[in-house]
């Protein structure tokens, strides 16, 4: 694949979550959701009737069409791109599916020296998610921004690994530990396909990209600095002459935040288990103040709005706090991890009102 940047990138105008991303005061506080597309629309779950998880990622209209719903409904000022950490894999020949409630299945672990060197590679366009692209960005409007996605090298290596999720990640960490190098090739065989799966989506037209480690909080911070940390530093900073924002995120990751901080992201992503002056001051001692992103509890959606209305003013101060001390550049609204999949539609359209009002 040859990537090239793209000739005629849009003009974005206050658009709030760029303006928040460069360290700029936005029109409002900026918000998105992780899995903002997806189950909790009834409009989803109508219109992907029938169809896979990881087909609808395949088929341009759907992709589009699922992109777009929760701007629509919710006046989010972003769309993320509806996708799955597994799609560079199943773009490049891996075979896997998205099993109904247990998530990605592998047709066959990798294990060995023999199953890296025959993992397949992503080296070409993938034409399906340009098309959804473009499809997207004639609807959004030039405040609205959209956010490309990609998983994490150390995610995507413990489902190969594991053959699918994992209560314990213990395959993983004991090939990680027992053979490092047999590891360490693997992070290298996957490079490419991470890397060139998000040039897709740069060249297609996004604004922005968020690298997402679901697995990372697993690992304690001597393994993580170790095994994963060189891979998502090369992955940022590859896509970085893009000049487009990168937010970094990983779940349970509050005593990794400084080392992950370091990869080379403008923003970073903060889940609901420590609060934001926190983690800034944890990102601030390793890499200098970055914008912040999160970090409301998705549980609590389901609150009532008053318990929302006291939530988001405490994470707007902590963000505040974190501001007024020289330890972060902006904030970015978000949940902690992602909607949870039977979260009332009003309850998020009307916590997006709040973060909006208040």
């Amino acid at each position: 694949m040859t990537a090239s940047i793209p000739a005629a990138r849009r003009t974005l105008h206050d658009a709030p979550i760029l303006d928040a991303a460069a360290g700029r005061a936005p029109t409002r506080t900026p918000v998105w959701f992780m899995r903002q597309a997806g189950r909790s629309l009834p409009e989803y779950r109508e219109a992907r009737k029938g169809i896979s998880m990881l087909d609808s990622c395949f088929m341009p209209e759907l992709l589009a069409e699922i992109t777009l719903q929760p701007v629509r409904r919710h006046d989010v000022d972003a769309a993320i791109l509806f996708s799955d950490i597994v799609v560079p894999l199943r773009a490049a020949g891996v075979g896997v599916e998205i099993v109904p409630g247990k998530g990605p299945v592998m047709d066959k672990p990798i294990r060995s020296e023999a199953d890296i060197a025959n993992l397949p590679v992503l080296d070409e366009d993938v034409p399906e998610v340009s098309e959804g692209i473009s499809r997207i960005l004639a609807e959004l409007t030039d405040s609205q921004a959209l956010i490309g996605f990609a998983g994490a090298p150390f995610t995507l290596a413990s489902y190969l690994v594991e053959g699918g999720p994992s209560k314990n990640h213990e395959i993983t960490k004991a090939l990680m530990h027992s053979e490092p190098q047999l590891w360490h090739h693997l992070m290298q065989r996957l490079m490419p396909t991470i890397i060139n799966f998000l040039k897709v989506q740069i060249e297609a037209g996004i604004d922005a990209m968020q690298l997402f480690d679901s697995w990372a909080g697993f690992l304690n911070e001597r393994d993580y600095r170790e095994f994963v940390l060189p891979y998502s530093t090369e992955i940022l900073t590859e896509v970085g002459r893009y000049q487009l924002p990168r937010i970094h995120f990983g779940v349970a990751t509050g005593e990794l935040l400084g080392a992950m901080s370091t990869a080379g992201s403008e923003v970073m992503g903060v889940d609901w288990r420590l609060p934001l002056d926190r983690a800034a001051e944890r990102i601030h001692a390793e890499s200098g103040p970055k914008v912040l992103q999160g970090n409301l509890d998705p549980a609590l959606l389901f609150a009532g709005r008053s318990v929302v209305t006291e939530e988001v003013a405490r994470i707007k101060a902590e963000a505040q706090a974190a501001i007024d001390a020289g330890h972060a550049t902006g904030h970015i609204f978000n949940l902690g991890h992602g909607v949870l999949p039977n979260t009332p539609a009003e309850a998020i359209t009307e916590t997006v009102a709040i973060i909006h009002e208040n």
